[in-house]
């Protein structure tokens, strides 16, 4: 099983948009006033942790900081548009939309299909595959996935520890393919390990199965079916509208390999 993200365009709420554009403002204008409600609460409580004048270690600090004053007013931005997504970054530049993902197996079927709003695709990992196994268990498919195999931007340790107690390999590399030297300080302990088992020939056997898992379901959805954008407005509405471009991509599978055992 390799999860993957897809293309970002147009939630954390599950409302639907507004329709009439005042109604959005507002909306925006709701959101923009609780940004600036916590920045104002952090700023509060930083300060007051630095007029203390002691670490959490008992050490003093130095200098106290300059004070600083959060604006009276918002100075954030909201898409009034859609106000679920975001400026997610993309490898054609930034975007406003979603990140979406997609967890599939060795035959390329979609398991789970999740929207989220962050560029990078760090913190993801054990969603999906909590996703993978909410929805296995929903299909009353009793097999549990025993290896998850993803690209290094899915690298987090405290979530890849807590699939691996739960029983399944994760094999994640923590170095980008384009990278010709480790990040540094990313040698030793969990780093070293993992290198060590993706450069055995089962590791690297598994894991290199992970692009022909994954991207011709991405690249089939946006350059073969021309899906690249969504219709709807809000993150559940995309979220339903993504589940159902993977659900169609599931049943086009199904039907192919059905006409091809036909004419066999």
């Amino acid at each position: 099983m390799t999860p993957g993200d897809a293309w970002t365009t147009s939630g954390q709420e599950a409302k639907p948009i507004p329709k009439s554009r005042p109604a959005r403002l507002k909306q925006s204008k709701r959101r923009l006033d609780e940004q600036l409600d916590v920045e104002c609460a952090a700023n509060t409580a930083y300060e007051a942790y630095r007029a203390r004048g002691v670490m959490k270690n008992g050490r003093r600090m130095g200098a106290p900081p300059k004070p600083y004053q959060p604006p009276a007013t918002p100075t954030g931005k909201v898409n009034v548009t859609d106000p679920d997504s975001r400026n997610v970054k993309t490898p054609r530049g930034y975007m406003q939309g979603y990140n979406v993902q997609a967890a599939v197996n060795e035959q390329q079927i979609v398991i789970a299909a999740e929207v989220t709003i962050d560029s990078p695709d760090f913190g993801h990992l054990d969603p999906i595959v909590l996703a993978v196994e909410t929805e296995l268990t929903s299909a009353g498919v009793t097999d549990a996935p025993r290896v998850v195999v993803a690209d290094a931007g899915y690298w987090h340790q405290v979530q890849m520890q807590a699939i691996v107690e739960r029983g399944i390999q994760v094999l994640v590399p923590p170095d980008a393919g384009k990278r010709k030297t480790p990040r540094p300080g990313w040698e030793g302990g969990a780093y070293a390990f993992m290198r060590r088992v993706l450069a055995t020939e089962l590791g690297s056997t598994l894991y290199g199965k992970r692009q022909g898992m994954i991207e011709p379901v991405f690249a089939n959805t946006k350059f073969n079916r021309r899906i690249d954008r969504f219709q709807r407005r809000g993150r559940s509405a995309a979220r339903s509208e993504w589940r159902l471009i993977t659900a169609t991509h599931n049943l086009l599978k199904l039907h192919k390999q059905q006409t091809a055992l036909s004419a066999a």
